[in-house]
């Protein structure tokens, strides 16, 4: 299939995203690597550019370093979330798990970590955009397989209604209203067992547990998890 098709058809052609990156060899091959995908990547190599190009110019999506020379990129992660809801990618060599769930806490939308490969990158592009989209939508998340009608509190798999417990489908709401995205551990416990909990991991584990089987799609013919796992993070909902 011809490049050109191959981008129509993934509805790409002329976002633009912004590199905010210090390291000028790292933003040339993103420049490289994105445009063969279709994008039109625009590059700021410190926080202070990154702030101008966002004060006249609006992206799809944001690729953001940590470690900038004027400011720490997780306060300009904050920043950035004052004034739009732009997905939000950090690319970093800081591969701490406090570093990660502070920068998705600070509001990014995925992490990635140095050095990375640029297919899963871009493959992290499109489900952070394509996430964009289906927030917009409203009241219902729905794929092939799973349908969460938030306005009803109804969750049903291929057509057939789920029992879920209050914590279980508060857990699956949760990340039906940024799938594709990382929820930090800290953020699920706080908001639905309450801040006391916050390090109360087990109770968290427990309830995942129980959705991965209720949602399991093995005797439907697909062979699918919903609920992945993002190391001492926390959990993303994968759709099909």
């Amino acid at each position: 299939m011809p490049l050109l098709n191959r981008v129509v058809s993934r509805g790409v052609v002329s976002s633009k995203i912004l590199i905010v990156e210090d390291e000028a060899n790292i933003r040339r091959m993103l420049q490289i690597a994105l445009h063969s995908e279709g994008y039109q990547a625009l590059e700021a190599e410190s926080a202070f550019a990154a702030k101008q190009w966002l004060n006249s110019t609006a992206f799809s999506c944001i690729l953001l370093d940590l470690g900038l020379p004027d400011e720490d990129g997780k306060s300009l992660v904050r920043f950035i979330r004052t004034l739009v809801d732009t997905p939000i990618i950090v690319i970093s060599a800081r591969e701490h798990e406090q570093e990660k769930i502070a920068a998705l806490d600070a509001g990014a939308n995925d992490y990635i970590t140095k050095p990375f490969n640029v297919g899963e990158l871009c493959a992290r592009i499109r489900a952070a955009t394509r996430n964009k989209k289906v927030v917009q939508v409203a009241e219902q998340l729905s794929d092939k397989i799973l349908t969460i009608d938030f306005a009803a509190r109804l969750v049903t798999l291929n057509g057939e209604p789920l029992e879920l417990t209050r914590k279980e489908y508060q857990v699956l709401e949760a990340l039906a209203r940024a799938p594709e995205r990382v929820v930090t551990q800290t953020q699920l416990l706080c908001d639905i067992w309450g801040p006391t909990h916050a390090e109360d991991s087990h109770y968290l584990r427990i309830v995942i547990s129980h959705l991965r089987r209720k949602l399991d799609c093995r005797e439907l013919d697909h062979d699918h998890q919903y609920i992945h796992t993002e190391q001492a993070v926390g959990y993303r909902l994968k759709l099909l």
